[in-house]
């Protein structure tokens, strides 16, 4: 056994030994999480000095990729209970004091690190396994909270995409606010989809809530009336503001092959009711 080899084999045997201690040091270096143990243990059912004690011996033990595959889970379970980076940040920092307590200690003790070469050995590992855990923990919690707002932002942009039934194989859309480019492509997936499911054959769209509207967003709209189409339903575009019609007709768009316009919902409803 290599002299680090040995080193690491009496930190882990110290810890193990001293057990409760190393607990109540680390408790001591996290002022703010000590108090939130049972509260975290609860809220998310992580055992915070229990995987303490598991990410040091994979540090010690040199073991990288069990450390990055723990540090995703730790990553993904804060993002997921929405527990704070600055708890994280705190409790990570107060593991790699408490450490490097402890290996004073033990040094002390045994003089286990004679050599000035190995303690840099030491300090450059311990010391980047840290870091490689803080770096994928990071990571993945914000890829999970990215995905979590993508979702929420998916679902609030199906429900402000609502087609209602007004009569069989009739269905009104009110469309109301800014459409960007994501909200756009919303849109079509849910329009065209409806139409298959609901056998929709008449769709009215209402654009009175609509007073402004991007090039890009009525190309890709003109696109969608095509669709609408080809799927052998009629639309019929109700609502047209005047400063929207003046900015498509300024630049050429016509939607007379693909829809049929009308003035008011209202008035377009009678015909059907």
């Amino acid at each position: 056994m290599n002299p680090i080899e040995s080193i690491r084999e009496e930190i882990k045997q110290f810890i193990n030994e001293n057990e409760q201690q190393f607990e109540n040091k680390l408790l001591s270096e996290a002022v703010n999480v000590s108090t939130k143990i049972s509260d975290i243990l609860n809220k998310g059912n992580i055992d915070l000095l229990k995987n303490a004690k598991l990410m040091v011996f994979y540090i010690i033990d040199n073991k990288e990729e069990e450390l990055v595959s723990f540090a995703k889970k730790e990553g993904i379970a804060w993002a997921k209970h929405s527990l704070t980076l600055e708890l994280k940040l705190e409790w990570v920092q107060a593991i790699r004091r408490t450490i490097w307590h402890f290996i004073h200690i033990l040094d002390d003790q045994k003089d286990i690190i004679n050599d000035r070469k190995n303690y840099y050995i030491l300090e450059k590992a311990i010391n980047e396994k840290m870091d490689r855990f803080l770096n994928s923990f990071f990571l993945n919690y914000s890829n999970y909270k990215d995905e979590m707002i993508f979702q929420q932002r998916e679902m609030v942009e199906h429900l402000s995409v609502p087609i209602i039934p007004v009569k069989q194989s009739v269905s009104v859309l009110p469309l109301i606010g800014a459409i960007d480019s994501y909200r756009i492509r919303v849109i079509e997936e849910k329009v065209l989809n409806d139409i298959a499911e609901s056998r929709i054959q008449t769709l009215i769209i209402d654009l009175s809530g609509i007073a402004v509207m991007e090039m890009d967003v009525i190309d890709y709209f003109e696109k969608i009336l095509a669709g609408i189409s080809m799927m052998g339903c009629k639309a019929i575009l109700t609502g047209l503001r005047p400063e929207l019609v003046k900015k498509m007709v300024h630049a050429g768009i016509r939607f007379e092959k693909d829809a049929e316009t009308r003035g008011t919902l209202q008035d377009t409803l009678k015909a059907f009711l």
